[in-house]
């Protein structure tokens, strides 16, 4: 687990670098069918995000189940 923290950070810095417009990040693992997972083998999403993109993003990646992003 200490990996993937350190792979995250690194990809998050190479990003902050690049992209200015970056103010914040999502990461997601879909674990098991059930949570999404198409592909079978590990892996992280990092997600970067902008100020403004949506109107609302208090939740963030709970927004993917009906009714629970907004608490």
């Amino acid at each position: 687990m200490a990996q993937c923290h350190l792979l995250l950070k690194e990809m998050r810095e190479r990003i902050l670098d690049e992209e200015k417009d970056v103010f914040g990040f999502n990461v997601g693992i879909n674990a098991g069918a059930v949570a999404g997972r198409t592909v079978m083998h590990s892996h992280i999403h990092l997600i970067p995000r902008r100020r403004n993109e949506v109107a609302d993003p208090r939740g963030g990646v709970r927004g993917v189940i009906p009714g629970m992003q907004s608490y």
